[in-house]
């Protein structure tokens, strides 16, 4: 198992990554993986709506009705987001969260299935659903909850220091979105740690790490529109393809291959 010491070592003695290497890499492994990525989405997609719906309905219900009666009835709306309470509004937050950390979980299991395809592993569908234990959903939630707070703490900045508060959320892109990998192939792994290495490696391969995600997901959108819309579905995963790249390069898995190629196998 990796310890922090041991991935800060593998760290500041990383190698120089070629932007087009890794662009490229990430485009043949997405050719062998776009199926799977696609079903990452469905189920993200699947999980989300319902929530949401109920949530909407009931406000897309009182539209519907305001406009048959041909005028806006402002008290209408100011009734209807009266009726929303606290615990309402606590419910459906703690909802997102919880949302988040499952999806968390989801996409940790999605870099693990990654390595498979990228050394030609059998690979099946409830590989998915591995972190979905207690163990993990728990380092999951507390994750969630640390991007959030890091996220609100540079928002809170926009007013006073907007430039400062912008380039903050720039920042934390890079290493926020190495959380995922971190803890997927490092589950036992504390969650300080999983957080400390995923910013340790984010900051040492920033520059191209935020390359690769912009001109990944602008690829990806651009694609997922031409294909009208619905295609974004199967092109959405390819932002983790060069992440994934990043992490194998610098970090490796010597010590968690064998643990990775039991997923899907049932426990003894």
């Amino acid at each position: 198992m990796n310890t922090l010491s041991s991935i800060y070592q593998k760290i500041n003695n990383a190698p120089d990554l070629d932007f087009g290497i890794i662009f490229n890499q990430s485009i043949d492994l997405f050719k062998k993986s776009w199926l799977h990525g696609f079903i990452l989405q469905l189920i993200i997609f699947a999980m989300t709506i319902p929530f949401l719906i109920i949530f909407y309905i009931p406000f897309v219900a009182m539209i519907i009705t305001e406009s048959q009666n041909g005028y806006v009835d402002s008290a209408a709306y100011d009734s209807f987001l009266a009726g929303f309470s606290i615990i309402s509004v606590i419910i459906f937050l703690i909802g997102i969260i919880v949302i988040s950390a499952v999806s968390l979980c989801l996409y940790a299991a999605f870099y693990r299935i990654l390595y498979k395809f990228d050394h030609d592993q059998e690979v099946a569908t409830n590989d998915f659903f591995y972190f979905l234990k207690s163990k993990y959903l728990s380092k999951a939630f507390i994750l969630v909850l640390i991007t959030i707070l890091l996220y609100g703490i540079v928002t809170a900045l926009i007013i006073p220091t907007f430039f400062l508060s912008t380039l903050g959320i720039f920042y934390l892109i890079v290493p926020l979105s190495l959380l995922s990998p971190v803890f997927g192939f490092n589950p036992e792994m504390s969650v300080s740690d999983i957080v400390s290495a995923s910013f340790k490696l984010g900051n040492k391969k920033w520059l191209l790490a935020f390359g690769l995600i912009i001109v990944s997901s602008l690829l990806a959108s651009a694609v997922g529109f031409l294909l009208c819309g619905i295609g974004s579905l199967f092109t959405a995963a390819f932002v983790y393809h060069p992440v994934y790249y990043i992490y194998k390069e610098v970090i490796g898995f010597t010590e968690t291959q064998e643990l990775i190629e039991t997923i899907g196998q049932p426990d003894m």
